[in-house]
């Protein structure tokens, strides 16, 4: 049975990351080619709608998807009646986005908002008939097929917006490509997975679910409202084209990081939750993917921190280059998120959504205060206000953590991603000498690439051999 689980976190682990990483990499070199056709004032239209489309995914999820992971025991019943829920709230959640469409393009003294706010709106419907279907094969730990739903669908989308980006439609690409991955996605799901609704709504099955995701909900809110906040702020104070510059500063920088975090996170939050009971195998697995996780997405967003100049300019083009100084703070804003994710979860995992809410409001009322002392001096200035508090976010979050279990502490998490950090630092250290010898883009960029790539092997080789070992261990057992 020790095999059969450590053969399903492997498998699922190496099926998230095809999922991430396969979809991911897509879209992210559609995305690149689709920039270069628009403006970014045309991504700046869609940042301003971020927080307003955020908010209301966040309703319609509440929190239901993790409960169902997190509740030992599932049924039937529990799973349609978060199914109707969902798709009640979503039907909500659209008409409120409607009529609130003219305030929200009076807000931003721009017009052409209230139509995409109608189309783009849809897809909050869309989505919710799909989250049951999704968190059964999050359970299953069944990524595999989620990575070919994902593929496809960001495929079809990705292309279809490339092509009316080509011909002109501006804005409208973007609007259509989320439709369309909407869409796919949720057919594939309802085509594939082997679950359909019964008639039944349980009042019971609501509120024992209802009672740790209203807790997710308010967290998840928090960190909604306060990650969209700075577009709301920037599309208000600035303008669209500036907002579109930090736009896609932020989501290339959250790219690595993300989508790391992702990929353990999905695996690791189900693993856990079945040994919830023990928690020393909780802290030791949950160090494990620290670890693992700060080897992979330290030395990356360093790396992208250090090449942002020659990569902007060589990929995006020149009309991006402003984005450089955002990419380059928000690259290290963001480099933390894997392990202040993984933290949260923590608590999830020991049933004290409780204690998730209470870290966050605490947090985010100190990030507030930082984005307001911050506005004032310009979008760079609130990048660094960005990188300031991930600092806090980790500090304050392992004061809770710490309450149930004691060894998942602060000074643990710096002991434990210490040397990766040195080792980051050292490999940019040899990027930035590289680039300063050479002055052409193209051996700047892809040279340095290398020679970090070296670099880093290299100190792994000498400073980290029993990381090294661990890993090999990790894939031998399976």
């Amino acid at each position: 049975m020790a095999g059969a689980g450590k053969n399903r976190t492997f498998v699922g682990v190496a099926w998230s990351a095809v999922e991430r990483f396969s979809v991911q990499g897509i879209n992210f070199l559609l995305q690149l080619i689709i920039a270069r056709l628009l403006l970014p004032s045309d991504y700046g239209l869609i940042a301003m709608l971020a927080i307003f489309m955020a908010i209301a995914q966040c309703f319609i999820d509440s929190g239901f998807g993790n409960a169902l992971i997190q509740k030992q025991g599932r049924t039937q019943t529990d799973y349609s009646t978060v199914f109707y829920f969902n798709i009640a709230v979503g039907v909500v959640m659209y008409l409120l986005m409607v009529l609130a469409s003219p305030f929200i393009a009076e807000f931003y003294e721009q017009p052409i908002l209230q139509e995409i706010i109608v189309w783009w709106g849809l897809t909050l419907i869309i989505n919710s008939f799909a989250i049951v279907q999704r968190t059964i094969l999050t359970v299953a730990i069944n990524f595999k097929l989620q990575a070919v739903i994902s593929v496809i669908s960001v495929l079809i989308s990705g292309l279809v917006a490339l092509y009316m980006a080509y011909t002109g439609y501006g804005v409208w690409a973007l609007v259509v490509q989320s439709l369309l991955n909407s869409a796919i996605g949720t057919v594939l799901l309802w085509t594939l997975v082997r679950w359909h609704p019964s008639w039944v709504f349980s009042a019971s099955s609501f509120r024992s679910l209802f009672s740790f995701g209203s807790k997710l909900l308010a967290s998840g809110l928090l960190h909604t409202v306060y990650t969209n906040l700075y577009t709301l702020v920037i599309g208000k104070a600035f303008n669209a084209s500036e907002l579109g510059l930090f736009s896609k500063a932020s989501s290339i920088s959250k790219l690595p990081s993300l989508n790391i975090t992702g990929i353990l996170n999905r695996v690791l939050y189900p693993i856990l939750c079945e040994v919830q009971d023990n928690d020393r195998r909780v802290t030791d697995k949950f160090y494990l993917y620290i670890r693992l996780s700060s080897l992979i997405v330290f030395p990356l967003m360093v790396g992208l921190a250090v090449v942002a100049e020659p990569a902007v300019l060589l990929v995006l083009s020149e009309k991006w280059l402003p984005c450089v100084p955002y990419l380059q703070i928000l690259s290290i804003a963001y480099m933390w998120d894997p392990v202040m994710n993984l933290t949260c979860s923590v608590l999830n995992v020991k049933h004290r959504s409780d204690l998730m809410l209470s870290a966050e409001i605490v947090k985010k009322v100190v990030a507030i205060i930082i984005l307001a002392v911050t506005i004032p001096f310009g979008v760079k200035v609130m990048c660094y206000g960005l990188l300031c508090y991930s600092f806090i976010d980790m500090i304050i979050i392992t004061q809770y953590t710490k309450r149930i279990l004691p060894e998942i502490t602060f000074f643990n998490h710096v002991k434990t991603i210490l040397p990766v950090l040195l080792q980051s630092l050292l490999m940019g250290g040899a990027v930035l000498v590289w680039m300063y010898i050479f002055e052409n883009i193209y051996v700047e960029l892809f040279g340095g690439v290398l020679v970090g790539a070296i670099v880093y092997m290299l100190t792994l080789l000498f400073f980290c051999k029993s990381e090294i070992k661990m890993a090999r261990d990790l894939f031998r057992k399976h």
